[in-house]
């Protein structure tokens, strides 16, 4: 392999594994205060607006981050596994965002980017953790979708989807970790490609 210039995003990784964190413990204060506001309706404290307020700076900073993360980690795999079958820029960002699709499409592009940054990763059980975080992402939206359509006041799927959440966000931490780690050792590894002689 020829030498490059490029590294692991490990700043971007970093600062998106802190938004997603802070994002998912935010959300359970937001989800508290929703239903105390439900349980209450008569009380005009305005805690519940304020923790719904900051949790959605806080998550759309978190998804910035997260996606300026996937987008880079994408192009290093596509340096590093030219070969490989890998989402289109454009496909790895904008199917996070077609209903249903992103159901499911996510997941595989950021499965093949972890597969594309080094044959390590079936070793190190990198398909595990991804169907680990996908799978809870999934329950946390089902939770919280039951929760606010048939049982705003339920504790249990207050709990179940905040539990969901934050399991969700520690497990994407792992992924982010996971995968730059790879690219990491991957591309510190390339071989210079030597100089063309003088003629």
């Amino acid at each position: 392999m020829t030498s490059t210039t490029r590294k692991a995003p490990r700043t971007l990784a970093r600062c998106a594994q802190a938004a997603i964190g802070v994002a998912a413990v935010a959300d359970a204060f937001r989800a508290t205060a929703l239903r105390n506001h439900r349980l209450h309706p008569s009380d005009p404290s305005p805690e519940s607006g304020n923790a719904s307020m900051v949790f959605v700076y806080l998550m759309t900073l978190a998804i910035v981050l997260f996606l300026m993360w996937l987008a880079e980690s994408r192009s290093n795999a596509q340096l590093l596994s030219p070969r490989s079958s890998l989402p289109t820029p454009g496909w790895t960002i904008g199917a996070w965002f077609i209903p249903v699709v992103n159901l499911f499409a996510p997941r595989r592009s950021v499965l093949d980017i972890g597969r594309a940054s080094s044959p390590s990763w079936e070793e190190k059980r990198g398909t595990t953790l991804v169907d680990l975080w996908w799978a809870a992402w999934i329950v946390h939206g089902l939770a919280l979708v039951t929760a606010n359509q048939v049982a705003p006041k339920s504790l249990a799927l207050l709990v179940v989807a905040e539990v969901s959440m934050i399991a969700a966000a520690v497990l994407l931490g792992l992924v982010i970790e996971r995968i730059t780690s790879l690219q990491s050792a991957a591309l510190s590894a390339t071989v210079p490609a030597e100089p063309l002689p003088r003629t």
